[in-house]
């Protein structure tokens, strides 16, 4: 069966758990995070022989490093500690760690020593925790450059220093990790925007403590066990009537491709009967290689429907913002994707139509296009992305993906996800329509508008995922190929999910 959805905490959420825990914690949690640090370094060194360099730096994070290097020395490898800092002005879990290192005939350097000869077999990244939030400037950034340099295993403990764990924002200098081994749970930063380039592999070490048994997560990092319950088998006496009517709403001139690939992603993913309806008055009227698809001029779908996704190709002229008036006026699980969005962006009155629909509503915005939402800039959602998906779905009472590395995506309840699959490769045309695509099928089949976005995404990229895996792609991979994999990926699931009686 599916693996359970790892929880994420900010960093505010990991101090009240440790806060909690720490008074009765034996050994310590930095004994804890230590041993276990160590213990998942082990199979980064296995096969290789020589030293290891750990770097401590000023705080708990630092006693983190001198506990793994404790360990390695006892061990019998060779351990290089580098620390810097006042003795004096450690913490005092720091400062025993510290203490024990040098009982157990450890010795620091203060400055980084040359590169053997033969490399080092492990580099290990204990300066700054999740509590970093300045630039590292000074001898900590040069460190940082000539760790990055090493051509060996880098691993950070907790999160690379110079990454900011709320929100993978980059701090001046940044330790580039080839692996990571964070402690108690996920935190946001490992997963979204800088984050995955600079925390590699990510290791969860839980150090015996239940983080949700002390304080419940909003946050959670996707897998196919938040949706699970909602990938049910169909039933042998059933027609297409039971799997909905998808609609898509876009195709201004020169940009029909758009809404037709999104049109084939839902009709891929199962919805029973597929529209779309196109703005270009010259539109063609059958789609030749997927001729199952019903074309129609905009303003001529279908009166009932059960799902409809609005924006792909859309454009901004008047008939498109006619055509998104209407849109939201259905009661229906709807779409708003690419012009939509911008068109709802620039008009108060959409907002509010939008706001006050009872249907459930889904945004998905790239960071441009949530910054227009927000009335913000870009960078300012790319500071941020976390809080901008919760402060969008608020706004406009609206499940919203953001999207981008580790898409976030945030539901009305306040709960929150972000989404590891996929890959550089897909930053390529199309993709967000086929995304769309998916999302509406989803809803036409009568999928939570929650459970059906946080699917979608999960899919979209997996899709890629495997196309890569494939040897097609990551470049010069085409949206129109991610959806055939997105329909092998979404059946067996169903599979899985109702193997031996679901």
């Amino acid at each position: 069966m599916f693996l359970p959805a790892q929880p994420i905490y900010p960093v505010a959420g990991i101090r009240d758990i440790e806060a909690r825990v720490m008074p009765d914690a034996k050994p310590s949690l930095m004994e804890r995070a230590g041993r276990a640090a160590a213990e998942d370094a082990v199979r980064l060194i296995i096969d290789r022989p020589g030293p290891i360099l750990v770097a401590c730096g000023p705080g708990n994070n630092g006693g983190d490093g001198f506990v793994l290097a404790r360990h390695f020395r006892q061990a019998g490898r060779e351990v290089v500690t580098v620390f810097a800092d006042d003795a004096a002005a450690l913490p005092p879990d720091a400062a025993k760690a510290l203490a024990d290192w040098h009982a157990a005939g450890g010795q620091t350097v203060a400055a980084l020593p040359p590169t053997p000869a033969d490399g080092w077999a492990l580099v290990v990244d204990a300066l700054f925790g999740i509590g970093l939030t300045r630039p590292i400037v000074g001898r900590h950034a040069e460190w940082i450059a000539t760790l990055n340099g090493q051509r060996a295993p880098r691993l950070a403990l907790d999160i690379p220093s110079g990454l900011d764990a709320d929100t993978g924002r980059v701090l001046g200098a940044c330790f580039r990790a080839t692996h990571t081994t964070t402690f108690i749970a996920l935190k946001p930063g490992l997963l979204t925007l800088d984050g995955p380039d600079y925390a590699g592999e990510v290791s969860v070490q839980r150090l015996e403590v239940d983080a949700a048994a002390w304080l419940k997560p909003q946050g959670h990092a996707v897998r196919p066990s938040l949706f699970a319950r909602h990938l049910v088998a169909r039933r042998r006496n059933s027609h297409k009537g039971c799997y909905g009517d998808a609609a898509i709403l876009g195709g201004a001139p020169g940009m029909g491709g758009a809404a037709l690939l999104a049109a084939r992603a839902a009709l891929w993913l199962g919805a029973g009967r597929v529209f779309a309806g196109l703005i270009d008055p010259q539109a063609p009227t059958l789609d030749p290689s997927r001729p199952e698809l019903m074309l129609r001029p905009a303003d001529e779908l279908p009166a009932q429907l059960t799902a409809l996704a609005i924006g792909p190709g859309l454009g901004q002229s008047g008939r498109a913002a006619a055509a998104l008036t209407q849109a939201i006026a259905r009661e229906i699980p709807l779409v708003l994707d690419a012009d939509a969005l911008n068109l709802l962006a620039a008009d108060p009155h959409l907002q509010h139509a939008v706001l006050t629909r009872s249907a459930p509503t889904i945004l998905t915005p790239h960071p441009a296009e949530a910054g227009r939402l927000l009335g913000c800039d870009t960078a300012a959602v790319q500071a941020d992305r976390v809080s901008a998906a919760r402060a969008l779905a608020t706004r406009y009472r609206a499940h919203t993906v953001l999207k981008g590395c580790g898409s976030v995506i945030a539901s009305t309840d306040g709960n929150w996800y972000i989404n590891g699959t996929g890959h550089p490769g897909m930053a390529s045309a199309g993709m967000g329509d086929v995304l769309s695509g998916l999302i509406v099928a989803l809803l036409a089949q009568g999928w939570p508008a929650a459970q059906a976005l946080i699917a979608a995404v999960h899919l979209h990229g997996a899709a890629g995922d495997r196309l890569a895996r494939e040897g097609i792609g990551p470049i010069g991979l085409s949206a129109s190929e991610v959806i055939d994999a997105a329909r092998g990926i979404f059946n067996a699931w169903i599979i899985e999910a109702n193997r031996d009686g679901g």
